[in-house]
């Protein structure tokens, strides 16, 4: 978790031609997001999409799978206002709330120069697959939930 932004922000770095995308859920994005200011000192335009469902999601997803839903220390009740966050830093926020405004935020996002935030509010128990259980070989990969 917190990898995907200052990777991007290498990335973006070292091919300053081609277009870099993290993808990050809101609570990695939060472990690194003070890079925003990196982002906007060296006009990096990379476009950040934050998928948030006020969780530390995976972590919260083994919970849910192999612990029967003992939720303990994932869930993160403060809503950030991730659009705030990237103005303050003196880049771009855009966010979706609803399905119908996924794309407009993507295209609007690609056509802004610098660094661009899109938060999109997912279900609080969007799980991500497929997954390998600890311990367990690729082929007791779970597939579904």
């Amino acid at each position: 978790m917190g990898y995907g932004l200052p990777a991007a922000l290498g990335a973006q770095a070292a091919f300053p031609e081609r277009q870099v995308i993290d993808v990050s859920g809101d609570g990695s994005f939060q472990m690194n997001s003070q890079e925003l200011a990196t982002l906007v000192q060296y006009r990096l335009p990379v476009k950040i999409v934050i998928l948030n469902n006020n969780f530390l999601g995976m972590v919260r997803q083994w919970q849910q799978l192999f612990f029967d839903k003992r939720y303990s220390q994932t869930c993160m009740e403060l809503p950030i206002d991730f659009t705030k966050l990237a103005e303050a830093y003196g880049a771009t926020g855009l966010k979706a709330t609803k399905p119908d405004e996924v794309e407009e935020v993507i295209k609007k996002a690609f056509a802004t120069p610098g660094p661009v935030i899109m938060e999109f509010k997912i279900s609080r128990e969007e799980n991500v697959m497929p997954m390998v259980p600890a311990g367990a070989g690729l082929n007791e990969m779970v597939l579904a939930s």
